[in-house]
């Protein structure tokens, strides 16, 4: 009985220890790319957001005519870009930790900017430096005072 009950014990501290290896469920977002949103024209809903490492974020071409990519200088070092295609989704998995700059590149100038902090912040200071074009200027202010 003892011996049953034990072996009852390791096997359920056993399996309990094998469920918490188990990596946990990485979560799926949205992005809309879209002409008029509630933040005005040519604009990404939501425009921020903070996920964390192995979260993958879809960006939806809404309407026509946008595309997401990263902005130079804007990533973490050692992350690889990314760029969407023209009216296609593109779906990014984030791994490292620090914020991601993003653009539809014919809006650009517009102001039609985004940025994803996955887990710390650590880029916080040379995404900061990046010079923006028009009103991507103002908008991405905004975007970096609320990443740090």
């Amino acid at each position: 009985m003892k011996i049953r009950t034990r072996h009852k014990i390791c096997a359920s501290a056993l399996g309990l220890g094998l469920l918490a290896a188990l990596p946990a469920h990485a979560a799926d977002f949205e992005v809309k790319m879209l002409n008029r949103g509630e933040a005005g024209a040519m604009v990404f809903e939501p425009a921020f957001l903070r996920v964390a490492p192995g979260d993958t974020v879809t960006f939806v071409p809404t309407d026509r005519s946008h595309n997401a990519e990263s902005i130079g200088g804007m990533t973490p070092e050692g992350a690889e870009p990314f760029k969407g295609r023209m009216n296609e989704a593109v779906a990014v998995t984030f791994e490292k930790e620090g914020i991601y700059g993003y653009k539809c590149l014919p809006h650009y100038a517009m102001g039609m900017v985004g940025v994803v902090v996955v887990g710390e912040p650590e880029n916080l200071a040379d995404a900061a430096k990046v010079s923006h074009p028009g009103k991507a200027r103002t908008v991405m202010g905004d975007l970096m005072a609320e990443a740090g």
